[in-house]
C-alpha cells in the first residue's frame, strides 16, 4: 500500500470522562476537541509529535488505527469484500473521505483521505 501513512490512533474506552481524566492527569495530554458537540463520546488529544491520539466511548475493546491514503476509493474496492466492514466508504462532514474495516481480532483500521492540500 504505497502512500499509506499511520497518523492517528484511537483507543476504545468504557467511560469517556474517566479516560480523559486519566490521560490528562497521568500522562499530561491536553484535550484539543470533543465530538460530537451535542453529546460527546470522543476526545481528541494534542501531541507534541504531530500524531493524533484519541479515545472514544465504545462497546468492546481494541483500538482504531487510522491511515492516511491517497485514494480511498480504489483501496475500498480492493478491501471491502476481504474484511469485516465497520463503516463503508463515505464523505465526512469535516471534509474527508474514509472507510473503516476490522482486522481478525476486532481492531479497527480506518483509511482516510484528507481534503486539505
Amino acid at each position: 500500500m504505497n502512500g499509506t501513512r499511520l497518523e492517528h490512533v484511537r483507543a476504545n474506552v468504557a467511560d469517556l470522562q474517566a479516560a480523559v481524566h486519566w490521560y490528562t492527569t497521568v500522562l499530561g495530554f491536553e484535550v484539543e476537541a470533543y465530538w460530537p458537540p451535542e453529546s460527546p463520546n470522543y476526545a481528541h488529544f494534542s501531541t507534541h509529535s504531530g500524531a493524533t491520539f484519541a479515545v472514544m466511548e465504545a462497546e468492546g475493546r481494541g483500538g482504531r488505527f487510522n491511515f492516511t491514503v491517497d485514494d480511498p476509493d480504489t483501496l475500498w474496492a480492493t478491501l471491502k469484500d476481504q474484511a469485516t466492514v465497520v463503516e463503508p466508504l463515505f464523505d465526512t462532514p469535516y471534509g474527508t473521505r474514509k472507510f473503516t474495516i476490522a482486522d481478525p481480532d476486532g481492531n479497527e483500521l480506518g483509511f482516510v483521505r484528507n481534503s486539505r492540500p
